[in-house]
């Protein structure tokens, strides 16, 4: 009930959409109880020498014309022509209006799983492949769509038909209507026998059909990987594989709707044999007209068919259920990097205002048993550059993305001037960061985009001096369209060194008082890394800076070096005194044959 009191604001949302579709649903229900009446006037007055009722023959009059048959079998041709006009327009609007309401439901729940998505904390995304999460974003979100027609309108649609039809039946033929409702039981069990079949059977697809997206997913976003080592028809077996999976389970949840199916049909067609048997039988009495048998006979057959869609709206819902299970999983997520109920907003800071960086006694790791940062305490002073170096595995990354607030850890805690920085609000707090990652992480949109990214609002000026900071004016200039160039998927347009160069750009324009770089000249020739450091050099001044080293080089102008290994912080301090053969840095140093201020070459 939880969850369908989640997914009920959407369908409430669109309530004048629902009370016209209502209105539309009734008005065609009238229709379809008129549908049969022309039929009944052709058989049982304009082909038989029975006289049309009063009511009739006075609508004839009234247009200066005489019940003849030949008037009556017109007036059965316009009459049959006229409802079904009538009721097509009604089915149009019908349709028209599930449309808007329907998609309106869908795309604001997507909007909002959208939302949700990007909110939670990357441990749910480490355990969650992104083609499941894309699976639930285009897939499961129609889920509230079948919902909204299966609880709603679908159901009072069929009442209303039973009703109405019902009613008009009995006042043809009281014993007749008894006889064809006398199947609905056998219709109720079969639907609710073969209904929680029909769930179980949707969920397996639905996991199925996600593992398969995942896949995909995986496997589109390595392409150079794929390709490198002619893994193409690998994966093209174990797409097969997944596919078999899938369309096996299809298959059965195609096979139980058969069966339902053919157990409903089976229902209406006996209970329409016996409509047809003692109706016959009344008529050859003569206590029924042929034409009164007709409409009933068709009323019947609406009456079913109405039965028949109310019981398998059970089946319906339970396979609807399944995508709402699934979608109510994300918002029902335990959540555990969110805003404190005291969190206030970090004040706004910039240059020389003072940001003091301080972890204390921290430790963190992604799973219980394995501890990645083990008590790490360290501190930066506004102006400072803090140079973070280790082996890999020694858990650099994983100390950044704490003051992002990426996690939180495990002991300890991070300070921003003296503020533990989960009692600020996330949103200000990550305003205040700049990053530039290893990895670059460029979006498949324009150059001018990529840059401004982190500040929607920077002026074309802004950004043509972020670019030309970060040594990234010339090539930007040589393309074609300049900053209004589309890049590839993750940058694939663009060189490694290209790639890094718009990253610090991004990080330039945002102008935010805490600067974290992870090895931000990895990618670039010895000539543009010379150049790039003066850049940074400029940028660092009055802002505190985290530089994740994996190459030396980067950290001879830092004011203080932390290295670390294993988790542990192994030494701190100035960068001339740490390069000694004992230090984890000196022989980091030794290691890279890396040259001293002087010259030498330390090896």
């Amino acid at each position: 009930m939880h969850r369908y009191r989640l997914i009920g604001g959407y369908i409430s949302k669109q309530w004048p959409n629902l009370l016209l579709i209502l209105l539309l649903t009734g008005a065609g229900s009238a229709v379809t109880a008129l549908q049969p009446w022309p039929l009944k006037m052709l058989v049982d007055y304009a082909l038989s020498d029975a006289p049309a009722p009063e009511w009739l023959q006075t609508l004839i009059a009234s247009l200066s014309l005489r019940p003849t048959a030949l008037v009556l079998v017109v007036a059965a041709a316009l009459g049959s022509l006229a409802l079904f006009l009538l009721g097509s327009a009604l089915e149009a609007s019908l349709n028209l209006s599930w449309a808007v309401a329907g998609q309106r439901m869908v795309y604001g729940l997507a909007a909002d799983l959208f939302g949700r998505l990007q909110n939670l904390s990357l441990s749910f995304h480490n355990r969650h492949p992104v083609g499941d999460s894309l699976s639930r974003l285009t897939g499961d979100v129609y889920g509230v769509f079948t919902l909204a027609e299966g609880l709603l309108i679908a159901p009072i649609q069929q009442v209303l038909t039973l009703g109405l039809l019902g009613a008009l039946a009995w006042h043809l033929d009281p014993q007749l209507t008894l006889l064809s409702l006398a199947v609905v039981p056998a219709m109720s069990i079969f639907a609710l026998l073969l209904g929680r079949r029909l769930k179980r059977r949707s969920r397996a697809g639905r996991e199925a059909q996600s593992r398969l997206m995942s896949f995909v997913h995986q496997t589109l976003t390595a392409m150079p990987l794929v390709q490198a080592f002619d893994a193409g028809a690998r994966n093209r077996t174990q797409f097969d594989s997944l596919a078999e999976d899938a369309v096996a389970l299809s298959q059965r949840g195609a096979l139980l709707n058969s069966a339902v199916g053919l157990a409903a049909g089976l229902s209406r067609s006996a209970g329409l044999a016996i409509v047809v048997y003692f109706g016959g039988m009344r008529v050859v009495a003569g206590d029924l007209t042929v034409g009164s048998l007709l409409v009933f006979l068709a009323y019947a057959r609406s009456m079913h068919g109405a039965g028949a869609a109310l019981l398998a709206l059970y089946a319906k819902v339970k396979s609807a259920e399944v995508s709402l299970e699934r979608v109510s999983e994300v918002f029902l997520a335990k959540e555990t990097i969110i805003d404190a109920p005291d969190a206030q907003p970090l004040p706004k800071l910039r240059n020389g205002s003072g940001v003091h960086l301080r972890l204390d006694g921290v430790t963190f790791g992604y799973t219980l048993d394995r501890p990645v940062l083990k008590d790490v305490s360290l501190e930066a002073h506004v102006g400072e550059i803090l140079a973070i170096i280790g082996p890999t595995g020694a858990g650099k990354s994983t100390l950044v993305s704490l003051i992002f607030r990426f996690f939180d850890p495990w002991r300890g805690r991070v300070t921003l001037d003296g503020t533990d920085i989960r009692h600020v609000q996330l949103s200000s707090l990550r305003a205040q960061v700049a990053w530039v990652p290893q990895d670059p992480l460029l979006l498949p949109m324009t150059i001018g985009e990529n840059i401004r990214y982190g500040r929607p609002e920077a002026t074309n000026d802004e950004v043509r001096a972020a670019a030309a900071a970060a040594r990234a004016a010339e090539f930007i200039e040589r393309l074609p369209e300049g900053y209004d160039t589309v890049i590839g998927q993750r940058g694939a347009t663009l060189s490694g060194g290209e790639k890094q160069r718009l990253a610090i750009a991004r990080a330039l324009l945002k102008d935010a008082p805490v600067l974290i770089l992870d090895e931000p000249t990895s990618a670039l020739d010895s000539e543009t890394e010379a150049l790039l450091i003066e850049a940074i050099e400029n940028l660092t001044v009055g802002r505190t800076t985290l530089i994740i080293a994996h190459r030396l080089s980067t950290v001879r102008r830092a004011d203080w070096i932390v290295a670390l290994d294993m988790g542990r912080i192994r030494q701190i301090g100035r960068p001339q005194k740490l390069l000694t053969n004992d230090s984890l840095y000196g022989h980091l140093v030794l290691a890279r044959g890396l040259k001293s201020e002087s010259g030498e070459v330390l090896s």
